[in-house]
């Protein structure tokens, strides 16, 4: 596939995928944090929503779906010696249950659905979910909407079995931390990375909704011979994130060094979940396969390639 840019490449997927589709198009889209997958998916909802397309999209972040802020309070509480459980972030840090409520509300299209949110600049940048009291966005039903994206950094991730666990957890993981200097089980144990490998089970039922998956991957992260970490560009990219964030809310949100801890905290999960193959994975492989795209990106984030998978 040969196109100008990223959105012209995904756009042009999803309309390809709906050809022919019955109901409801479920669209996943992962990406690192910063690489622009939020922004992407506000310029495909108002493409498809305009003319002479006129489709009805409902748009929804996996950031949307954590946990409130005294459950991720409480969660870090009951587990003092699981790193990855101190904060927001890792899989076992979202509401997995809302998350399939809503979309089967949307599958279903016989009822009004409010869409959570999610303020991340609340509590000093630890976030907040908002109430659902009808202050967010409400989907009207019936009818059904036509689309259905769901786009964040974890979407689409899978658990491993333990076999490919102790493989990364021996090889990429010891490489990848040595590289970004991370405090090695002061991050996370063996143990707390087991955990987010059982809340994936979970996460599971969320992707089942899906029809196709559309995937933004940094070209970096395919540059296993350079001497730096292939997940710095998430560092800078996520600093970036939170700098125009806090411009337009007059500064509330993480501090630089905050904002390099809270990504520490991330990149266990894109090590050891963040590219998973089918014969890795410890539940059945997703059915949106043959369906789905890899749109490769460079740091600046401009378009390389798309390719069909």
């Amino acid at each position: 596939m040969s196109t100008a840019t990223t959105f012209e490449a995904v756009t042009a997927h999803i309309l390809k995928q709906l050809e022919g589709h019955k109901g409801p198009l479920f669209v996943a889209i992962q990406g690192p944090q910063g690489s622009g997958k939020t922004y992407l998916s506000a310029q495909i909802r108002e493409y498809l929503t305009s003319e002479p397309h006129n489709l009805r999209v409902a748009l929804l972040s996996i950031d949307d779906l954590y946990l409130p802020h005294t459950q991720l309070l409480e969660l870090a509480a009951s587990q003092p010696h699981n790193s990855l459980w101190q904060g927001r972030g890792q899989p076992g840090t979202h509401d997995v249950a809302l998350g399939i409520s809503v979309l089967a509300a949307l599958r279903d299209g016989i009822q009004n659905v409010e869409l959570p949110r999610f303020d991340k600049s609340l509590f000093g940048g630890h976030g907040d979910r908002l109430p659902m009291d009808g202050s967010g966005v409400i989907i009207e039903q019936p009818p059904a909407v036509d689309v259905v994206i769901l786009e964040g950094w974890c979407v689409g991730f899978y658990p491993i079995t333990q076999k490919e666990l102790d493989r990364l957890w021996d090889g990429t993981w010891r490489v990848e931390r040595e590289r970004l200097g991370l405090p090695g089980d002061t991050l996370c144990s063996k143990r707390d990375v087991e955990s987010a490998n059982n809340a994936l089970v979970q996460y599971g039922h969320l992707w089942s909704f899906f029809d196709t998956f559309i995937r933004i991957r940094p070209s970096s992260f395919d540059s296993e011979n350079d001497p730096l970490s292939i997940y710095s560009i998430v560092y800078q990219w996520r600093l970036e994130q939170e700098h125009s964030m806090k411009a337009k809310n007059g500064g509330r949100g993480m501090s630089d060094e905050a904002v390099k801890g809270f990504v520490d905290r991330y990149i266990p999960g894109y090590v050891f979940f963040g590219d998973t193959s089918p014969e890795h994975t410890s539940i059945a492989p997703p059915r949106w396969l043959g369906k789905s795209l890899t749109v490769v990106i460079e740091d600046q984030r401009t378009f390389l390639k798309a390719v069909e998978f």
